[in-house]
């Protein structure tokens, strides 16, 4: 098999540029994900452990096979919502007793676990994962049930803005049922309360550990049957771990704590005998020839600045081997057989517009794939199909419909990455989110639209002359430069957001050695056990300062990531991506949670753009420079919405 040959000038000007762009875009994600591990803030999280109980991702860790991987699934659901970053709500793929398995549970400190209209999207997710990959599934129980939370405003305005329904949210109880109708193992180990329609998430599992005096499942609470029924019950009698285990038989196993009901759930998946389906890797599973650090460079910020596609498959595939499909036929479509990780995959990989011959090119190498069952990789960089008179003519929509077509009825896996722009069809030709693709990675630089900024723009002003032409008045032109501006700068805006927001967005991540490290960061110095904590390590837990993981998932290789990419700063300064964001020099000490200072203040007072924001103006000392929200008591004046922290409220990230 032919090797792809770079030509790329990596000491070039151009290239160290698109580095540097894509290190600032990665610190910007690293900032948000320090938001969502830091779940409800510090307060909830403080409070959570004065009971004894461990964090969720704490949980998971204990869970995981020693030094195994954590791709987590969704990581930024609910970013630039009124919901928490991360939607209160951990999922993702690990290995637990050697079986590759869905993780997945609620946070209970942000709403107490509540399932929210973010939470119950990841859960729903995480769910088809299982079911399509044939993947045992692990939750984490600890729920206070659906969010009853309503507005204080208009009920009919309310209600006009509320396109969803509760009726949706029994499908995840559908799922979790049909998974076991598929024998596909579900587990489920309770943690505290699971209450009303949580109570539904232990009831329709395969296996299910509780705790004593621990956790409590039971459809009504002792207020409710009160109210209901006029008996006087308390949480324990009422349901209860003991009760559960020895008299409604509910629970299959019953633990005397935390860390011996995880280590309940690793015997149950471990007695499983669980077998894959298929066949392993078949091909050499050597590394790639070029460095894939090299991979930050490729790509500039400014998607209308072309890159060969052929440089990402070469920092990808194993060996670098690369067998291109008809390379002098359709060349806006690169398509070709390699193997990642050992496994055989097709790949297809945009090299600009789609065009009949390059989607015509697509369907013959899809229906290719399909006949030799070879799951396919789609690398998305793409504007969407030409249009245009001659375009029309040649019968762009018959072919482009042709190649959608192909990937609809595609029976292979599908694995998706988007690397620059995913505009209009062309997201859904390349195999977008909605067309069953098997997971969906995004590189910072995504941008996921219905058309470009611009054209959205320019459509929007031609109609508004069109219309104006039409009435016979005067277009006003001052007006239509700034609407101009101002729809694109939105439509900029909005589908950057997009990427970040969906809960369908994958990111991958490591969350081993989070408690007790010296920051969240990893250092690297840290080589003590497991929680063992800084006293048993290297580190003293605060001579390092905090600084940014550099991550980057290229593709999915085999079962769970291609690459992470990691750079673990040990120097002074904040840069702009950690604890704070106005790019001064931070004074706090890792693992302290404050936005730098003495006193919580960042750069001499301004906490506008800190990105820490758990302890963001400490008690007492005056207005948030962020939204002028009075912090006193350590609690924010507005709360916007119930017990959630205050770390959601008013720090926006650009």
């Amino acid at each position: 098999m032919d090797v792809v040959r770079s030509r790329v000038d990596t000491g070039s000007e151009g290239f160290r540029r698109n580095r540097q762009d894509m290190l600032a875009l990665l610190a910007e994600v690293e900032a948000q994900l320090a938001l969502a591990r830091a779940g409800g803030g510090e307060r909830s999280v403080a409070r959570h452990r004065e009971r004894g109980k461990l964090l969720i991702r704490e949980r998971i860790e204990l869970l995981l096979d020693r030094d195994a991987p954590f791709l987590e699934l969704s990581p930024l659901a609910g970013w630039g919502t009124d919901f928490s970053v991360g939607g209160g709500f951990v999922s993702g793929i690990g290995v637990v007793s050697g079986v590759e398995c869905v993780v997945c549970g609620h946070d209970p400190t942000v709403l107490g676990g509540a399932i929210t209209a973010v939470s119950l999207k990841k859960i729903n997710r995480a769910l088809e994962i299982s079911r399509l990959n044939r993947l045992p599934y692990v939750q984490f129980v600890e729920s206070a049930g659906g969010d009853l939370r309503r507005g204080t405003e208009d009920p009919d305005a309310e209600m006009r803005r509320q396109l969803t329904h509760f009726a949706e949210s029994g499908r995840l109880f559908h799922d979790i049922t049909c998974l076991s109708g598929e024998r596909i193992p579900t587990v489920s180990v309770v943690f505290g309360s699971s209450t009303a329609g949580g109570a539904y998430q232990p009831g329709m599992s395969d296996y299910n550990i509780f705790i004593r005096n621990r956790s409590r499942v039971y459809l009504g609470g002792p207020p409710l049957v009160k109210m209901a029924t006029g008996e006087d019950a308390d949480d324990e009698e009422l349901g209860g771990g003991e009760m559960h285990a020895g008299t409604s038989g509910l629970a299959d196993y019953l633990a005397d704590d935390e860390p011996s009901a995880i280590r309940m759930a690793r015997s149950v998946i471990a007695h499983l005998n669980w077998r894959k389906l298929g066949p392993g890797p078949t091909q050499p599973a050597d590394e790639p020839l070029y460095d894939a650090e090299e991979l930050l460079g490729l790509l500039p910020v400014d998607l209308r600045s072309p890159m060969d596609v052929r440089e990402v498959i070469g920092r990808i595939t194993d060996g670098s081997r690369f067998e291109e499909f008809k390379p002098l036929y359709g060349k806006t479509l690169v398509c070709g057989w390699a193997s990642i990780h050992g496994f055989p995959v097709g790949i297809i990989g945009n090299n600009g517009v789609l065009f009949s011959d390059s989607s015509q090119k697509a369907a013959q190498f899809i229906q290719l794939c399909n006949k030799i069952d070879t799951p396919l990789v789609f690398l998305q960089n793409i504007t969407g199909y030409m249009v245009g008179r001659q375009y029309e003519h040649g019968g762009i929509v018959k072919h482009g419909s042709q190649m959608i077509n192909a990937v609809s009825n595609s029976a292979v896996p599908h694995i998706t990455v988007i690397l620059g722009a995913s505009y209009g069809a062309g997201n859904y030709g390349m195999s977008g989110r909605a067309y069953d693709t098997r997971f969906a990675f995004t590189w910072p630089s995504a941008k996921i639209s219905i058309m470009g900024p611009k054209q959205l723009a320019g459509v929007m002003s031609i109609v508004r002359r069109g219309g104006a032409r039409a009435a016979g008045r005067a277009f006003d032109e001052e007006e239509d430069a700034r609407l101009f501006a101002a729809v694109e700068d939105r439509a900029e805006r909005s589908r950057s957001r997009s990427t970040r927001r969906g809960a369908w967005r994958t990111t991958a991540s490591s969350i081993r050695g989070i408690r007790g490290r010296c920051s969240a960061s990893r250092c690297r110095r840290c080589t003590g056990p497991r929680f063992a904590g800084p006293t048993a390590s290297a580190c003293s837990g605060s001579d390092v300062k905090r600084a940014p993981i550099r991550r980057l998932l290229v593709a999915n290789r085999g079962e769970i990531a291609r690459r992470i990419f990691r750079t673990c700063r040990l120097d002074g300064d904040c840069d702009g991506g950690g604890v704070c964001g106005s790019g001064s020099r931070c004074a706090a000490r890792a693992g302290r949670g404050r936005g730098g200072g003495a006193r919580g203040s960042v750069g001499g007072g301004d906490l506008s753009r800190c990105r820490e924001a758990d302890r963001c103006g400490e008690a007492g000392r005056g207005r948030c420079g962020a939204s002028g929200v009075w912090v006193s008591g350590g609690e924010c004046g507005i709360r916007a919405g119930g017990d959630r922290g205050w770390s959601h409220l008013g720090w926006s990230v650009a």
